[in-house]
């Protein structure tokens, strides 16, 4: 099964069961991550609305007063880049990334915590990867003043400079939950968490493996 981040569904999973606190230097960054991503995630939200204010007017004007514009597809595109890349590490603290879970009922808890160890691993692997490539076109576009090819001709630092940002805020957010699952459990990184989507709800009322073998 898929499943996405549903925002009510977690805030009721995290009033039942507290996250675990992380100690020491390591837990400072990571409650620090978690603020970032919050105020991000407030942000992200606001562009979406804003994004959708943009096109909104634009049709209006268009189709109404008949005054074409030029830059509500791009100011929109940009805005909605920005919520995606950036917020990126936040839905990764939340596990809510859509997912396959077809194999975690199936597999042992340990098997459990390998396999998520190694998506984490190779996962970051690809991300940095795109943070590094993000980077190299935001160098490359601001040397050389690249723009868009549209009437209106925005910098293109602007987009890359979001997703380069994003991209590395990700990867700091995987290192961040790979060493705490490797020194704290999986637990710590958010791996305990109930999942949240269509599998909780199939699963609910449903005894714990524990439970089952007594």
């Amino acid at each position: 099964m898929s499943h996405g981040f549903d925002a009510a569904s977690a805030a009721a999973e995290v009033a039942k069961a507290p996250e675990p606190r992380v100690p020491g230097a390591l837990g400072a960054i990571d409650r620090a991550m978690k603020g970032l991503n919050h105020a991000i995630m407030v942000l992200g939200g606001l562009a979406l609305v804003v994004a959708s204010g943009v096109l909104s007017y634009s049709v209006l004007v268009r189709y109404v007063w008949r005054h074409p514009t030029d830059w509500q597809d791009e100011t929109a595109v940009f805005l909605i880049v920005g919520a995606v890349f950036l917020s990126a590490a936040g839905v990764q603290a939340k596990r809510g990334h859509v997912a396959i879970e077809a194999l975690t009922g199936l597999l042992p808890d340990g098997v459990n915590r390998v396999r998520l160890m190694v998506v984490d691993v190779v996962a970051l692997v690809f991300v940095v990867f795109f943070a590094w490539k993000s980077w190299s076109l935001l160098h490359e576009a601001w040397v050389d003043g690249q723009t868009s090819q549209s009437t209106w001709g925005p910098p293109l630092w602007i987009p890359y400079s979001l997703m380069a940002v994003g991209m590395s805020l990700l990867t700091l957010q995987l290192v961040l939950q790979i060493l705490e699952a490797t020194l704290y459990g999986p637990k710590a990184a958010g791996w305990g968490a109930q999942k949240i989507g269509m599998g909780a709800d199939i699963n609910k009322g449903l005894p714990e493996r524990g439970e089952a073998q007594k």
